[in-house]
């Protein structure tokens, strides 16, 4: 043949293999997208998907039929086939489940979980060993050529898809290949379809835990609803044929609620009652022993046959408890009629079904107890009015918003030497105003007119924008500030402090200076900051008693007089006069009055129904414990006294009181303090009627409330002349402190100055025995002037007048200066000095020489009251502070010392500190100065094993921190 006619040849062949595997390629991909597209087709059902991969496998593969199996346990059951052999079939009906041998085919897939290619199974060692499934193959099926691919997850075998020819012809490399990606796709559709299950179950597992909550908001105090939702979602969900609910009370079962259970069996537990369960194994039993999940496979294998089994043909079982702290209240059960176990998830399901139902349970017990005790209130109190007038006199008092704005705003201007107040009030999208104190009336009518956005333009939208102090220095200098109440009033330095409940604004309180520039100090923006809060309080306050209002609407008049009492301005005597007009009411009396001790004498101080001059003529009776009087009486016994009938009484004298009033039933009650009786409340009655034990326990009441009242403003009393004893004794205390130190450091510095002189030879050259003097007199008169100056720094520290003067310094520095000028008394006392400093300390900023005194101070006590061994300076830097330690090898300090220790005029109470000496003032001094730069000071000392101080303080220090 001519070597053109052979390259042609050629040619033609290679484009026909070309060809071929091209339309091999297109159908694989046709095959795998239609797999693809029966996966998304067909989510949750894999039996499509799995005759949708087989049937194209066998198809692009050649091969004549095929088998797709799934692991159960440890055998396999065929999930899928096509095109299989009349004998195979007949083989799949007599065991769908197969369990192949070691040896077989598919026994080594399963073995290695690695691809079996067979080329022919009659010359495979199975064949010719006889195995019976390969010879089934091989001979009934017509099975030659093998391909054995295993499905595998997570290096888990989970199944097999097997194709056969009935001819001997080995599959392609490509044929392989496929079959292997169907294999890989029928993992991923096995675990979407788990994970789609899974999530089919979960969603309805929670719709089903809505509907229930949804059943219990919507049914308060109705269990019956609750319980019936429970137990249908639980029955339909863990796919139950029925179920019952159970109320235990200790000792028996009490038949709540039922879901599908048959007829017989309702009938019998409604004519049953309440019982105890059956004894031995029975699901209620355990429940009961237990505390715990019952769960019977088949209640038919048990000993003793129970009402579910007997009428409703119960089979497998599970009872979950109902517990509230570990105490049984009940149980629910679910049952099936066949013999098909609950699964894990849905046993706990329907515990949390149970849990719900306990709080069911608890929530209608305290909405009954709830409602009991309103029922209880409202026939105690019935046509009483007394809860209105008490909560009008509130809202006179503390509850007057206006009337706290406007001493908020009064004391911001007077204490921080302000010329003009504002407050304003948030209405969740401008600051209106509510009080312009201190304001001409064109500035007031221009801020009603003018309410203000929250922004930048005022210091006031600034702090409502911010939710923080803004302290504005000149408006006039400042571009922002374009608002223009400026333009109305010549407005310099303004300060706003947001009013804040949590993150949420509620207002916005303002002060300003005019015509000058003037800062506020810290102290005042402290002080107005302070206010802020107050009057947040008050809003807050307001909120919830109008919220207090609508949700119980009118509250006990016991209630109310106590707020009247904690939150009024101490005004005795509407309280007392709102408590007898209330009592007289309530208790259907004709009189009622208050009487007071004072001057050994009783003197009625607030009074209801008081004939015209009764008043006066009783201010002169004498009022006596005795038996003669009803007040007598209270004051003997200490207790409520009645006499229905004060002219049957034989023991009754007062005569003439009685005529005046035309009284006839008398009670009164004690005020008590700590047992002692401060007063008397009196109800009287015209007529003969006597008065309720309810009625009793009511003037009861309110006469307590009378004695708080009576007390609070004897002890405000108190607190307020206590307070302001206290700080005339501090100022005056202070102000001594300095004037002293200042008199005696004039005279000292002149003492050192001319010791100095002395000592230099500038009067003749001293002798070494007037040198020895004059060192001592010079050492002593240094160690004074040194208290002298602690004195002054606490007197300034006291006044608020010590300010840190915060410049860059470095702790390596503090430490060399602390070592330099400590040293020489460590080596006099043999003591080792040593200073550890970490690597590369950061620069900080704050009082260099304050943080210096501070160290010199801790360093020079350990020196002092160490006798041997070292001291040591230990310094360090994290999380953006200085950590500082002084150690010492001293005598240590007792756990009783170091709770005092640094408090002024305060020293270990020892023989080793009274012998070394000392004020007690450095230690107090130095945690003044730590805390001032935002830090803590504190020790850690056994006794015998020598002490440890530490502090810390932040490395960058921009603002001194007031004291507390």
């Amino acid at each position: 043949m001519p070597k053109r006619r052979i390259a042609t040849v050629r040619a033609e062949s290679e484009s026909a293999r070309l060809s071929r595997e091209r339309d091999e390629a297109l159908e694989r991909e046709k095959a795998t997208a239609e797999v693809l597209r029966v996966i998304s087709s067909s989510a949750g059902q894999l039996e499509p998907i799995f005759q949708a991969m087989l049937e194209n496998a066998v198809r692009i593969s050649g091969a004549n039929f095929g088998v797709l199996f799934l692991r159960e346990g440890d055998s396999f059951r065929r999930t899928a086939m096509h095109n299989p052999p009349p004998a195979y079939i007949e083989e799949h009906r007599r065991a769908p489940l197969v369990r192949p041998s070691a040896a077989s085919a598919h026994g080594r897939l399963i073995a290695t979980k690695r691809v079996v290619h067979i080329a022919d199974l009659r010359t495979d060692q199975a064949f010719r060993d006889g195995a019976p499934t390969t010879v089934l193959l091989a001979e009934a099926a017509g099975a030659r050529s093998y391909l054995g691919v295993p499905m595998v997850k997570d290096d888990e075998l989970i199944g097999t898809i097997i194709i056969y020819r009935q001819e001997v012809r080995p599959f392609t490399d490509k044929q392989i290949e496929l079959v292997q990606n169907f294999a890989a796709q029928a993992v991923i559709a096995i675990e979407n379809t788990r994970l789609l299950n899974e999530l089919r179950e979960s969603l309805q597992q929670q719709t089903a835990t809505a509907d229930v909550l949804k059943v219990i908001s919507t049914s308060p105090g109705e269990l019956q609803p609750v319980f019936q939702a429970m137990l249908e979602n639980a029955v339909r969900i863990c796919e139950a044929k029925f179920g019952e609910l159970f109320r235990f009370d200790g000792q028996a079962f009490h038949f709540a609620a039922e879901v599908c259970t048959p007829a017989e069996l309702v009938e019998y537990q409604r004519q049953r009652g309440p019982f105890q369960p059956e004894p031995g194994g029975t699901h209620l039993n355990r429940v009961i022993r237990t505390k715990q999940v019952s769960h019977i496979a088949d209640i038919a294998a048990e000993a003793v046959l129970i009402p579910p089994a007997k009428y409703g043909g119960a089979r497998s079982i599970v009872a979950v408890p109902m517990l509230k702290d570990d105490v049984l209240i009940g149980a629910i059960s679910i049952f099936r009629q066949e013999v098909r176990p609950f699964t894990d998830k849905q046993i706990a399901l329907l515990q949390n079904f149970a849990a719900q139902a306990v709080i069911a349970i608890e929530n209608t017990r305290l909405l009954n107890e709830l409602r009991q005790r309103t029922t209880d209130l409202s026939e105690s109190l019935e046509q009483q009015t007394a809860t209105s007038k008490v909560l009008e006199v509130i809202s006179r008092s503390a509850f007057d918003l206006q009337a706290v704005f406007e001493t908020v705003a009064e004391s911001s201007i007077r204490l921080c030497g302000a010329d003009r107040a504002s407050i304003f009030r948030f209405d969740g999208e401008l600051l209106r105003i509510a009080v312009a104190f201190n304001a001409p009336q064109g500035l007031k009518e221009f801020v009603a007119q003018n309410p203000i956005r929250p922004g930048r333009d005022s210091a006031s939208a600034r702090a409502a924008l911010e939710r923080r102090t803004v302290h504005v220095p000149d408006v006039v200098a400042d571009a922002e500030y374009t608002y223009r109440a400026k333009g109305i009033e010549k407005i310099r330095t303004v300060l706003a402090v947001p009013i804040l409940k949590g993150d949420d604004l509620l207002g916005v309180l303002t002060i300003y200076h005019l015509d000058e520039v003037r800062l506020f100090t810290d102290k005042q923006i402290a002080l107005v900051e302070t206010f802020a809060d107050q009057a947040a309080i008050a809003i807050d306050n307001v909120r919830l008693l109008d919220e207090l209002r609508q949700s119980l609407q009118q509250q006990t008049a016991t209630s109310d007089v106590l707020k009247l009492i904690s939150r009024s301005t101490f005004d005795l005597k509407s309280v007392l006069n709102t408590l007898v007009e209330s009592a007289a009411r309530l208790c259907e009396a004709d009189i009622a009055s208050i009487a007071r001790e004072k001057d050994k004498y009783y003197h009625t101080v607030a009074s209801y129904g008081f004939p015209p001059g009764y008043q006066e003529y009783v201010e002169t009776v004498p009022l006596e414990r005795g038996r003669g009087s009803v007040f007598g009486r209270v004051l003997l016994e200490c207790k409520p006294v009645q006499v229905v009938d004060v002219l049957a009484d034989p023991e009754y004298a007062m005569h003439e009181p009685q005529k005046r009033a035309g009284y006839r039933t008398v009670l009164g009650v004690p005020l008590l303090r700590e047992g002692v009786p401060i007063g008397l409340l009196n109800v009287i009655r015209t007529s003969v009627r006597a008065f309720t034990d309810k009625q009793i326990e009511l003037v009861t009441t309110f006469a307590d409330q009378a004695a708080i009242a009576i007390e609070n403003v004897r002890l405000f009393d108190e607190i307020q002349d206590k307070s302001r004893q206290l700080e005339e004794a501090s100022q005056h205390k202070s102000q001594f402190l300095a004037n002293m130190s200042h008199e005696l450091r004039t005279p000292l510095n002149a003492i050192l100055g001319y010791t100095e002189l002395m000592a230099d030879g500038a009067y003749g050259e001293p002798s070494e025995k007037m040198m020895g003097i004059l060192k001592r007199l010079e050492a002593n008169g240094k160690h004074l002037l040194g208290l002298i100056n602690d004195v002054l720094d606490l007197s300034k520290i006291e006044a608020g007048q010590l300010v840190l003067e915060l410049s860059e310094y470095t702790v390596q520095d503090i430490a060399q200066t602390v070592r330099s000028t400590l040293e020489p008394l460590a080596a006099d006392k043999k003591l080792a000095f040593k200073v550890e400093m970490a690597p590369e300390l950061p620069p900080g900023h704050g009082d260099g020489r304050r943080l210096t005194q501070v160290l010199i101070n801790l360093v020079g006590n350990a020196i002092k009251f160490t006798d041997s061994g070292e001291v040591a300076i230990k310094a360090e830097a994290n999380n953006g502070a200085f950590h500082v330690s002084v150690r010492d090898t001293g005598p240590g300090i007792s756990a009783a010392d170091q709770a005092k220790l640094f408090q002024e005029f305060q020293q270990a109470d020892n023989a080793i500190t009274r012998k070394k000496g000392g004020t007690g003032l450095g230690l107090a001094i130095s945690k003044r100065i730590i805390e001032m730069h935002g830090g803590r000071i504190w020790v850690d000392s056994i006794v015998g094993q020598g002490s440890t101080f530490f502090f810390t303080l932040p490395v960058r220090v921009e603002r001194q921190v007031e004291a507390a």
